[in-house]
């Protein structure tokens, strides 16, 4: 995981076509495995000096200072449905870029831990069941067959919504001076 917790550089990987190998970042969040496109993952990162922002959701854990730019870190197991994270030894916070109204924006998701890079190719990609997931099957983009099991391939831009992006910049700019 040491290799993971550098910066991934994905200006190098290009788009790739429906018969080839596509790369996903695994991560475990409640126990389960979970994963995203390579190109969505701008940086992994320790967990550091988290400060919380009052009158957010549970699921906004707070803001970090990353190289003097204030970065919202959501909690990706309170934001699927389920109980706030422990942090642990092996606690990482994955930054993603998302777009929203032809805006991007650096987003930090505390996962509870980051596996590996896996290839998986496009013929292993299904659909997502319409049942069956204890997750918002708005955020499932599809499922991965890896082997005999299968990942949940999440579609980070529907993990926060417009207006939930909207108020996440108003808590990055309100905390831009304190942070």
């Amino acid at each position: 995981m040491s290799n993971l917790m550098n910066s991934i550089n994905t200006s190098e990987l290009t788009a790739v076509s429906d018969d080839q190998l596509q790369q996903y970042l695994t991560f475990q969040v409640d126990q389960e495995n979970f994963a995203i496109g390579i190109l969505d993952v701008k940086e992994i990162i320790e967990i550091s000096n988290v400060t919380r922002v009052p009158m957010t959701p549970d699921f906004i854990r707070g803001v970090i200072n990353l190289r003097g730019n204030v970065v919202p870190v959501i909690d990706l197991s309170a934001r699927l449905g389920r109980q706030v994270s422990e942090l642990t030894k092996r606690s990482c916070i994955v930054l993603v870029e998302i777009e929203a109204n032809d805006e991007a924006q650096i987003i930090g998701m505390l996962v509870d831990q980051v596996n590996e890079i896996l290839e998986i190719p496009a013929a292993n990609i299904q659909p997502a069941p319409d049942f069956g997931a204890d997750i918002r099957t708005e955020f499932i983009q599809a499922m991965g067959r890896v082997g005999d099991d299968f990942i949940i391939l999440l579609a980070i831009n529907r993990v926060l919504s417009v207006e939930e992006l909207s108020q996440l910049k108003s808590v990055y700019q309100a905390t831009d001076n304190s942070v």
